[in-house]
């Protein structure tokens, strides 16, 4: 998006934010509905789903009849819509004003990236619903939807854009890699917090500090990592284990095709009829198979961890003592973006359903993913214990922002596109964030000598 229609967008928002900004008594009787009916909106698509979420959901929650909506939106559509800009905008207007002022006031790049990352955070975290609610279902939305929203989209990718190019031309941001990855490197790191932070575990603007640190400076002690040992072979490659029979092979073709289904919708949007329909067979013989949609969520979500699992600690394990630990990692990370994007369907249907599947699933595949994340924490502190690891890193935050970097790219990056304008292979693209992780977006040889 060129500068121009930016303009265009960073006016709009200000003419719609005077509109908005009203006390509550300045408000009529019919606005403060509309806002209710909206702010429920938002909760429910953010927590739910939108596909998930009824009419009758959203007048429950917003404490009116249902058929009183309808004096206010035409639509389920138009609510979303709406909350999406809300989503958006709001974020967008606060951005703009703290990359202005700190032109204006001469700030450095590092104090104002990490006044960036706070606020992003703190929006999609604790102020609204209506940020994370744009994060959570824009993926999955259908083209039309999306279509009036990525402008606005667009133009606050700019704006990162626009403030990372500054960076590097001021010779504190790598030249190797380019802004437009590095930007999605961050907002990727940023946006994979809605589905595991914890504001009772301890505050965003701590959550912020870490991660600004972390993707700036990268997780290793020196100013590069040598990932040469590096092991992208067969070895770590994942192979399906033999189906014989036909009811086994039926069964494994409906688990593939929710695994489909799951990715694409999420969880309370697929049905039996649509798992049915893409295994192609009629829905009531799908229960002969599987007793209910349950059932069948319950063996993909855990056939996509246990692969997951067992795929990276494979990898790890190729390793002997004392251990290459740049090259240990790297390879850790090439695998779980491996099984994300080739080696398992089913892991990319967990990580995409995983934010909005009910708590009896959460609880019941909690100890398995207690199980990953314990394996990156003891492949992580392997590496600071030896040294190759900053010391003022904590662990398990870092494992949760380097997954999170890794578990956004199913949103946005597409490895059949590779060579497509540019776009990258996977092992391109893992490359690539192998980089940013170990080493970190700045120029640190040109940023120490400075």
């Amino acid at each position: 998006m060129d500068s121009l229609v930016a303009d265009k967008y960073r006016q709009q928002m200000v003419k719609n934010s005077d509109a908005i900004k009203k006390t509550d008594d300045e408000l009529s009787k019919s606005e403060r509905t509309r806002g209710d009916i909206l702010a429920a909106s938002a909760r429910l698509f953010r927590h739910e789903g939108y596909y998930a979420t009824t009419m009758r959901d959203i007048a429950q929650e917003s404490g009116i009849e249902a058929g009183s909506i309808y004096y206010h939106f035409g639509s389920k559509d138009q609510i979303l819509s709406e909350v999406l800009d809300i989503g958006v905008r709001a974020l967008h207007e606060k951005v703009c004003e703290i990359v202005q002022s700190a032109k204006d006031e001469s700030k450095g790049f590092r104090e104002t990236f990490a006044q960036l990352i706070e606020t992003h955070l703190t929006y999609l975290l604790t102020t609204s619903d209506y940020t994370s609610a744009n994060i959570r279902n824009y993926p999955m939305l259908s083209d039309k939807a999306r279509a009036p929203h990525r402008d606005l989209r667009a133009s606050y990718a700019q704006i990162w854009s626009e403030f990372l190019e500054d960076a590097r031309d001021a010779n504190l941001l790598r030249k190797d890699i380019s802004v437009s990855a590095i930007r999605q490197f961050v907002l990727s790191a940023m946006n994979w917090t809605v589905e595991w932070y914890d504001v009772n575990r301890y505050p965003v603007h701590l959550l912020a500090g870490r991660m600004s640190n972390l993707i700036l400076d990268g997780m290793c002690s020196q100013h590069s990592a040598d990932t040469g040992g590096q092991k992208m072979n067969s070895d770590i490659s994942f192979k399906a284990p033999e189906i014989e029979g036909k009811a086994a092979r039926t069964r494994a073709d409906i688990l593939l095709a929710a695994a489909r289904m799951l990715r694409g919708n999420g969880y309370k949007a697929t049905t039996l009829r649509q798992i049915a329909e893409e295994a192609d067979m009629k829905a009531g013989s799908v229960y002969y198979h599987f007793k209910s949609k349950e059932e069948i969520v319950d063996e993909v979500l855990n056939a996509g961890l246990k692969d997951l699992l067992s795929g990276v600690a494979a990898a790890a394990d190729q390793f002997d003592a004392p251990y290459d630990h740049p090259a240990r990692i790297a390879t850790a990370i090439w695998t779980h973006l491996h099984f994300l994007f080739q080696a398992s369907e089913f892991t990319s249907a967990n990580i995409r359903s995983y934010g909005m599947l009910p708590n009896q699933f959460r609880e019941k595949h909690g100890k398995i993913r207690h199980e990953y994340g314990k394996l990156w924490d003891s492949i992580l502190r392997d590496a600071q214990n030896d040294d190759a690891i900053r010391s003022d890193i904590k662990i398990v935050p870092l494992r949760q922002v380097m997954l999170g970097a890794l578990n956004w790219t199913v949103e946005w990056f597409d490895p059949n596109r590779a060579g497509m304008e540019g776009n990258l292979s996977l092992p391109e693209f893992s490359e690539m964030l192998i980089k940013l992780l170990l080493e970190g977006i700045c120029d640190r040889k040109n940023a120490i000598a400075i």
